[in-house]
């Protein structure tokens, strides 16, 4: 019955978008996209130890300058999912330098993400080619025909999109874990300074953690901003967007494949579920999502502090640990 397992999720997956309705398929894109930026983090944290509480900055770089160039020149994701990229290489390799270099790290190096994701909001809060506080509105044409070329159609070509880059991201983090770079990542995680003893450039490797994180994170802000098509500031760089991001790898399981999707699937569930029980009752919450998200989070740490994911697999296969 196992091996069965794996091919009907997978067919389930495909069909999905025939199978549920507009509501539902949007919950599913949410998860698959929350999954997809909880997995970028989870290189950074996850395989190398490296906490970063700013991730909203590469979210927010991708997004802006993707939409930025579609928005202002009418070129499309395909081109500026690269220099978005660049970008995300750049701001987070000078990060990672400058931050090594004097020897932050732990705590400090975390806070350093915070500020550095709060400057650059403040920074777009007041260029006009991102639209400043106002926000950036990009142009939907249509919602029945797929354009791949500017990833315009319905929500089904999002839903697709939001799924192959979570399979490319586990399927790279998987590879990822299992070559040098993940060895010497773990060995930099569990204790950095027994690392340089065997000879490891602990701060190459951490570079290549933070660029490889920053990266894919970029890309998701791609998606994000073709999928919202509305970006403001004060959303896309805020710290709660960070939190937002980190919580999933850490409520499913740090360092773990599956973790980061079984923790945006608990977290939009409980997020969306909550919202729709609470519009049954004709009652209004401002902020329940994030009382709740706080509330899980808590939970976690207190009972489960291996995460969701590792502590079900102990369970259904006792002999594994």
């Amino acid at each position: 019955m196992k091996p069965l397992l794996a091919p009907l999720a997978a067919l389930v997956l495909l069909l999905l978008p025939l199978l549920a309705n507009s509501y539902l398929l949007s919950i599913a894109i949410a998860v698959l996209y929350l999954a997809y930026l909880g997995q970028a983090w989870n290189v950074m944290m996850g395989f190398a130890g490296q906490l970063s509480l700013g991730h909203a900055l590469y979210v927010g770089l991708g997004a802006y300058l993707a939409g930025g160039l579609f928005f202002h020149h009418g070129l499309g994701p395909w081109l500026g999912v690269w220099i978005a990229i660049a970008a995300a290489l750049v701001v987070s390799v000078a990060l990672g330098l400058l931050a090594f270099r004097f020897g932050i790290s732990g705590v400090y190096f975390a806070l350093l993400t915070i500020a550095t994701a709060e400057f650059t909001r403040v920074g777009f809060d007041h260029l006009d080619w991102t639209g400043g506080p106002g926000g950036m509105f990009l142009k939907v044409e249509n919602r029945e025909h797929v354009d791949l070329l500017n990833l315009r159609g319905p929500p089904s070509l999002y839903y697709y999109t939001a799924l192959t880059l979570c399979v490319g991201a586990a399927v790279l983090s998987r590879r990822l874990l299992r070559s040098r770079a993940g060895y010497y990542w773990q060995a930099i995680r569990e204790d950095e300074p027994a690392a340089q003893s065997l000879g490891i450039n602990t701060m190459r490797w951490k570079l290549l953690a933070i660029a490889i994180s920053a990266a894919l994170t970029a890309v998701g802000g791609v998606f994000h901003a073709f999928y919202f098509n509305s970006l403001f500031p004060e959303q896309i760089f805020s710290a709660g967007h960070s939190l937002e991001i980190l919580l999933a790898p850490v409520v499913g399981g740090i360092g773990t494949l599956a973790g980061p999707l079984v923790g945006a699937l608990v977290l939009t569930l409980l997020g969306e579920g909550s919202t729709e029980l609470l519009s049954q009752l004709g009652w209004e919450a401002p902020g329940l999502k994030q009382v709740l998200y706080g509330l899980l989070l808590l939970a976690t740490v207190w009972h489960l502090p291996r995460g969701i994911w590792p502590t079900l697999r102990s369970r259904l296969r006792p002999g594994e640990g």
